[in-house]
This record gives C-alpha cells, sequence and structure tokens, in this order.
C-alpha cells in the first residue's frame, strides 16, 4: 500500500476537477507534481508541491492555486488537516486509521510491501562488471557489481523485466598480451626458466593455473609452433580461464549474470554486425569521410589527423564525430560498441543501463549519441559512473595484492570481511561518490558500522518474537492475527515516527528505481534501522513501551505487529541489495 501514490492520484483528480469546473486552465502538464513526506514531520504526514509547479503555466499565484486544492482535498475522510505554508506547499495530516491501515498491510504482506507495479513488465538491460578478461577483478569492479546486481533487483522489484549482462571484450589487443603472458607461464610450466616477466607482459601470479592447463592438455607441442599458430589457441584457453576467474569471484558476492556477450562475436565473417550497423548508419547518411580537429586541452587516443570514416556524433548531442575504423582498416572500441548496443535494442532493450568506471566518463555523451541514432531515437541509454575505492585498514592503505601483482583483488576484500560486509558498504554511498572502504571499520560491531547496525535491527525484531513467545506460551502472533491488534496503543511520538518511516518504503521504492539509485534503499534501511533501536532504548526507561509486556497481551500485540512489519522492510530491503537478514548476531 503506497499511501503516497494513493494521494498524487487524489491530487491528480482534484486538479481535474478544478479543471472542469473552469476553475484553472485544462491540460496542465502534471509531471512534477509530487507527494512526499513534508521536510519536518511536524508539518504533517504528507505534502505536495502542485500548487507551486502548476502555477506559471495556471498564471496564478501558487497559493491561489494552493487554495483551491484545499478547498477539493478537505472533503476526504481521510485527511483530519490541510495546511498552506510558504509560496504554496500543501502539508496534509491523515487521520491515525489511515496509518494503521498501512502497517496492516505491511503485517499482511511483509514479503510484498512495497513490491511495485512501476515498471509494468517493461524490458530493462542492465549491464555491469564487464571487466577485461585478462585477470582477477579489483576492488573497483566489486563496486561496479554490487551497484549493477542491486540496480537489477530494484528495477526487478519495482515490475521491470531484467536481465543482467556481462559484455566480455575479448576482441582487442589486450587479450593477445594475455595469450602472450599465458604462454609464459606455459613454458613456465614446462619447467623452462623465463625470468622476469617482460614489460608490457600481465605478471601476475594468477595466469600459473593457465600455464600449467596449457601443459597438462598441449604438452610440448605448442613449443614447435610459430605464434600465428599457438596464439590463437592459447588465446581462447586463456579468456575462457579468465572468465572462470571472474565467474568464481562474482559467485563469491552472490552475483549472477542472465547473458555474457562476447565482443568478438560481433566481428566474425569479416565484420559481421559492426559491418553491418555501419552500413545501416551510412544508408541513412549518418557516416562519412572526414578530418577531425586535434582535441583541446588533453589526450584522445581516437584522433588521427588523416581522413577517416567518421560517424556524425553531433547530430545527436555529442561535442564532436568519432572515428570507427582505425588507421590499419581495423574498427575501432566505439564502432564494436555501436554494434553492441545496436544488438541489445534488436533484444528489445528499449531501456539500457550501463556501469562503467569512473575513467569512462569522457565516453558517455557519444555512446549516448550511438545509442539515440542506431534505435532512431526509440532507445535510452543511461550509464551509471562508479568512482574509485580507496581501500583502509585502520585508515591506513591497504598493500598490493601478491597475487594480482599491482592491485588488491576484489576476492581477497571478501574473503577477510564477508559478503554482507562488502555487498552494503559497496552501495552506502552514492556510485558518483569516492568510497572509503575501511576493512577494520567494516567488520565493528557498532553503530559506526551501518551493515551491523542495519542487520542488528533485524535480528532485534527476531528477538521480540521469542521473548513473547517465553511470555507468552502457546499464543498465537501470526501475521494473520497481528493484523487485528488494537494498533491504537501505538501513540507514543518514537512508535508513529517509526510507522511513518515504514509507510514510506513504498514511495522510495519506486522513487529509487525511477532514479536508477540503489543507494536510497541502504539509506532508507540505515534511517529506519536507527529509529528502531531509539525506540527499544527509549522502552529501557519506560517499561510501558516495551514490545514485550508479560502483563498486557494487547499491547504485546500492537508492538509486535510494529516490529513484523519493520522486520519484513528490513529483509525485504536487504535481499534487494543481496545482504542476509540474520535473526540472530553472532
Amino acid at each position: 500500500m503506497n499511501i503516497f501514490g494513493l494521494f498524487e492520484k487524489r491530487v491528480a483528480d482534484a486538479l481535474g476537477r478544478l479543471a472542469e469546473a473552469g476553475k484553472i486552465p485544462a491540460g496542465l502538464d502534471a509531471s512534477r507534481v509530487v507527494v512526499e513526506p513534508p521536510r519536518d514531520p511536524s508539518h504533517g504526514d504528507l505534502a505536495t508541491n502542485a500548487a507551486m509547479v502548476l502555477a506559471k503555466e495556471a498564471r496564478m499565484n501558487p497559493r491561489a492555486l494552493a487554495d483551491l486544492l484545499v478547498a477539493d482535498l478537505q472533503d476526504d475522510p481521510r485527511v483530519t488537516k490541510l495546511d498552506v505554508a510558504g509560496p504554496g506547499f500543501i502539508n496534509i495530516r491523515l487521520a491515525p486509521e489511515v496509518l494503521h491501515q498501512v502497517l496492516r498491510a505491511a503485517v499482511v504482506d511483509s514479503e510484498g510491501f512495497g513490491r511495485s507495479g512501476q515498471g509494468a513488465g517493461a524490458a530493462v538491460n542492465v549491464e555491469y562488471v564487464s571487466a577485461n578478461p585478462t585477470g582477477p577483478m579489483h576492488v573497483g569492479h566489486g563496486r561496479g557489481a554490487v551497484f549493477g546486481d542491486a540496480l537489477a533487483s530494484l528495477l526487478g522489484f519495482a515490475g521491470y523485466k531484467v536481465a543482467r549482462e556481462y559484455y566480455i571484450n575479448d576482441a582487442g589487443a589486450q587479450v593477445d598480451v594475455l595469450a602472450r603472458s599465458a604462454y609464459l607461464r606455459y613454458r613456465e610450466a614446462l619447467g623452462q626458466d623465463i625470468g622476469a616477466i617482460p614489460e608490457g607482459l600481465y605478471p601476475g601470479d594468477y595466469l600459473k593455473p593457465v600455464g600449467e592447463r596449457l601443459a597438462r592438455e598441449h604438452g610440448t607441442s605448442l613449443l614447435d609452433k610459430p605464434e600465428s599458430e599457438w596464439l590463437p589457441l592459447v588465446r581462447e584457453v586463456s579468456i575462457s580461464s579468465m572468465m572462470d576467474m571472474i565467474r568464481t569471484d562474482l559467485a563469491a558476492l552472490n552475483i549472477h549474470h542472465d547473458v555474457f556477450f562476447s565482443e568478438r562475436s560481433l566481428q566474425q565473417d569479416n565484420g559481421g554486425e559492426v559491418a553491418k550497423t555501419i552500413d545501416e548508419l551510412r544508408s541513412r547518411d549518418l557516416v562519412y569521410m572526414g578530418r577531425l580537429p586535434p582535441p583541446k586541452g588533453q589526450k584522445d587516443e581516437d584522433w588521427e589527423d588523416r581522413e577517416q570514416l567518421l560517424f556524425r556524433a553531433t547530430a545527436f548531442g555529442d561535442e564532436v564525430d568519432r572515428p570507427l575504423l582505425k588507421s590499419d582498416g581495423s574498427f575501432t572500441y566505439f564502432a564494436s560498441d555501436i554494434a553492441y548496443h545496436r544488438s541489445k535494442f534488436e533484444r528489445g532493450f528499449a531501456t539500457m543501463i550501463d556501469v562503467w568506471g569512473a575513467d569512462h566518463g569522457g565516453y558517455v555523451k557519444r555512446m549516448q549519441a550511438a545509442v539515440k541514432a542506431v534505435t532512431d531515437n526509440k532507445g535510452e541509454l543511461d550509464v551509471k559512473l562508479c568512482q574509485l575505492v580507496k581501500l583502509l585498514r585502520g585508515g591506513e592503505p591497504v598493500k598490493m595484492s601478491k597475487r594480482a601483482g599491482d592491485f588488491v583483488t576484489l576476492r581477497d576484500v571478501v574473503d577477510e570481511v564477508g559478503r554482507d560486509a562488502v555487498r552494503f558498504m559497496m552501495i552506502f554511498r552514492k556510485n558518483d561518490a569516492t568510497l572509503d572502504f575501511d576493512l577494520a571499520k567494516v567488520v565493528e560491531q557498532s553503530k559506526d558500522n551501518p551493515v551491523f547496525y542495519v542487520q542488528y535491527a533485524h535480528a532485534r525484531c527476531a528477538s521480540v518474537f521469542r521473548q513473547a513467545a517465553e511470555a507468552f506460551p502457546g499464543a498465537n502472533f501470526s501475521a494473520q492475527e497481528l493484523e487485528k491488534a488494537d494498533l491504537s496503543i501505538l501513540s507514543d511520538e518514537a512508535e508513529m515516527d517509526l510507522i511513518h518511516r515504514i509507510a514510506q518504503y513504498p514511495r522510495m521504492i519506486e522513487a529509487a528505481a525511477e532514479a536508477h539509485e540503489p543507494h536510497r534503499v541502504a539509506f532508507y534501511l540505515y534511517d529506519v534501522a536507527s529509529a528502531f533501536h531509539s525506540l527499544w532504548n527509549k522502552g529501557k526507561d519506560l517499561p510501558q513501551l516495551r514490545f514485550v509486556n508479560q502483563t498486557d497481551k494487547e499491547s504485546t500485540k500492537a508492538r509486535l505487529a510494529l516490529v513484523h512489519a519493520l522486520r519484513g522492510v528490513l529483509a525485504s530491503g536487504l535481499a534487494i541489495l543481496g545482504v542476509t537478514a540474520p535473526n540472530e548476531m553472532r
């Protein structure tokens, strides 16, 4: 039950009646009208900006328009008080029974409470991780992995049909470097002294098992072959081994993709889908032969002072047109990426979300321009950039991993602090802000550790029901029974605050899904857990507020209803983030 959504419809109906009565113009654009919690809870339960955002179009004073809306809304039996504040905000106070109704809905349908039909089954492709298959994933990859996975779960909960996708960059020069590096390890596995790893090759020990696999499968037969013969074979084995390692590391975070899409598959058969995509753009006069000016004040690896095949990116909002072919006639990365996103659209995804590292920020506009072009403006690409992760231990930078050679692997971090800590903390900051991840702090059992604080709230909820079972042996405290509780007993300010926060969960889910911002879920969980812990502590000083009262079964039932609803919201939100909801803390 989304009380905010219900009142958005109520406001829309009021606007419709006012237009029919000729009191306001018909056809006003109400897309920016929202109903939300007021900034100051003392002002009411709900607030709407309707008069503020419609006044200019209606050519009315905002307060005059607000007064018209108040006159219509005051007849609603669910409303006890209406105020016009400031320049035209409308604050709404609800009858207690309305909040009780929301709480009962959360009790009866704890698993489904907050689930939305907002997406109406629309297909969304979320591509995330997509790390080059040249080694183990580092902590930065982990942030994008957790963000993308949580976003996919959030969208699914909000009613979208989501496909989780990984784009395997297996067509560039870097995989040839990988193959040459693995070939050295192959020689090493056969007993040869390979000396120091040459500059430009991958030095990490993670390639030793690949060399050993090649030695087992091929013996010494590759030693006598020229590079042109062994390179394709070693490349295939190396990419396969790296992807197996990446899948295993992702599984440690409980991340599983629906689709693994190969870049090389786009270039098979004389260019395949990439060539076809360029031909389609050419037929629409969206590519041409031309020269590019040098980039202003920065390096651009795509720039060459020559006549070349260019995509008209500026026609779709980019700053300059973009090259599609290198000087040797091979495709640029951009050309492959255009074909890849065209493939997504042809597979039924008009909405595409790509999760990239912050170093790809300069690539966003050109890719969004390309998506507009190849979908004839029917597709939409939202790119989410994940900023760097600074890995610390007790405030000090963490040293590099021996296995990877030059960075700390994601698997090292998961093995040290656990999946839950990694997943929650990677999302407990907006994706475009740098994240300090302290290995010591994330395992502390304190309020300063958000993942512990939220999980502890869920465990406390479970403990309340264990206490109730001991205090009232044989009593029925099922959801169906708690639905009948006298919720008017919940009159303390702290109890009402918790009910309000629970009521906000469905609205938060829809807002987070619409904005593609899963961090809002983590922020909400911390806030609602904090409100619960405060109520718990208040009960220590005021026995009448304790959740279990051995001498008063009815007040116990009412408070158990509150705890049951909260436990459902905590479990639901944690599930979206991919974090467990424990019944006990160990």
